[in-house]
């Protein structure tokens, strides 16, 4: 089979992520992302050792800095039991200090398959793979427009067999047999280009991190994180170790004004109006402005981040940290100004309904999940294209 994949390996979420490969504790029992996570992460694992890349499997704390945070540590654990994730057990304050000595809190939850890697290098190994099954690899190709072509264009004896038209910007065009689209921030735009909803709608959010001196470097082991507030829609600022022996901490989430706009002042007014003319964004503010409003001052002021990041870990100083890199994350709302979390599948509607599948929505943790993902996205093209 001729396969094209438009792909530029790792250049955004892929590359700019935390690079961590997580369990599988906070997703809703029995749902997808539960399931995903905990086999991804296994084949992850298991890829990683067949390529020779290299990972760490340097665990993760959450930890719980109050004592009213402990129930919902332990209804986590609980959650994390029914998910089948290895290894949980719940430590206490002795134990935090044996397994990150200079970390502080009154109980946390203990997680020893969670890992991490470079997903750069493993989105490469991932491009190898395609190329070695015989597929073709084409980058910078921004599809404009997708359509059936009811015959055969000029010169060209594919167009039956291929009636999917994939043309670019600058007027090139691609015939295929079958389209599946994975467009992460331009997700809700390239379904839109074949005749699908608008909705949901991608909107993007920024997560700045901020970067330990590596003469700080030791004050981390592994993966520090703090316990989720359900009332906020974002997880809050973490400790995460990275392969290169960086420690990053962060990141705050505040409204990007581009797609992939990964500096403050990067700016797309086509972007930036979509965004804050959206009705879903507007409601989402509405429901968390507080929490909005925290994030932006963090953002600027660093001795706030601060703050937060010596609940943890209370010797850690102003001048022991910098300004890191930042990543956008692609958060589809709908209209209600909700967050979607599950997976969300599209075709339009009409003959091309029959030949292209959108992955409109493949939510955190998607990276740890990709392998998982994979088989399902194959099985759902199989039944939609009729393999």
């Amino acid at each position: 089979m001729y396969s094209i994949l438009f792909v530029s390996s790792a250049t955004h979420q892929s590359g700019h992520n935390s690079g961590v490969i997580h369990s599988g504790i906070y997703y809703t029992p029995g749902s997808l992302k539960a399931k995903l996570c905990v086999r991804g992460a296994s084949l992850l694992y298991d890829y990683c050792d067949s390529k020779g890349i290299p990972y760490k499997k340097c665990g993760k704390l959450i930890v719980a800095v109050q004592h009213q945070e402990i129930p919902r540590l332990q209804a986590l654990y609980e959650r994390g039991l029914q998910n089948n994730v290895p290894g949980l057990q719940i430590i206490n304050a002795k134990q935090i200090r044996e397994k990150e000595p200079y970390c502080r809190g009154v109980m946390a939850l203990d997680s020893p398959r969670t890992g991490i890697v470079d997903y750069k290098q493993v989105c490469q190994a991932y491009t190898d793979d395609f190329h070695d099954a015989g597929g073709s690899v084409l980058t910078s190709f921004e599809v404009s427009d997708i359509k059936m072509v009811p015959e055969s264009p000029a010169g060209s004896e594919q167009g039956m067999e291929y009636p999917v038209m994939l043309r670019n910007t600058k007027g090139e065009e691609v015939y295929c047999k079958y389209v599946l689209t994975c467009g992460g921030l331009f997700s809700d735009r390239l379904s839109q280009i074949s005749g699908c909803s608008p909705e949901p709608r991608i909107v993007p959010f920024r997560g700045d991190y901020l970067v330990l001196k590596p003469e700080k470097c030791y004050l981390v082991k592994g993966n520090i994180y703090p316990v989720p507030d359900p009332r906020f829609p974002f997880l809050g600022v973490h400790f995460t170790p990275r392969m290169d022996g960086n420690v990053w901490l962060g990141p705050n989430a505040v409204l990007a004004f581009k797609r992939e706009g990964y500096k403050l002042c990067d700016f797309n007014a086509r972007d930036f109006t979509e965004a804050v003319t959206y009705s879903g964004l507007l409601k989402l503010v509405l429901k968390n402005l507080a929490y909005g409003m925290g994030e932006m001052y963090r953002a600027l002021f660093l001795s706030a981040q601060l703050k937060e990041l010596q609940k943890f870990i209370p010797e850690l100083s102003l001048s022991d940290i910098v300004r890191g890199p930042s990543g956008v994350r692609a958060q589809a709302l709908d209209r209600d100004g909700n967050l979607v979390d599950d997976f969300v599948f599209d075709g339009g509607s009409g003959d091309i309904a029959s030949r292209i599948l959108h992955v409109r929505n493949a939510p955190s943790p998607a990276a740890t999940s990709s392998l998982a993902i994979a088989e399902m996205i194959t099985s759902e093209a199989e039944e939609r294209f009729g393999l």
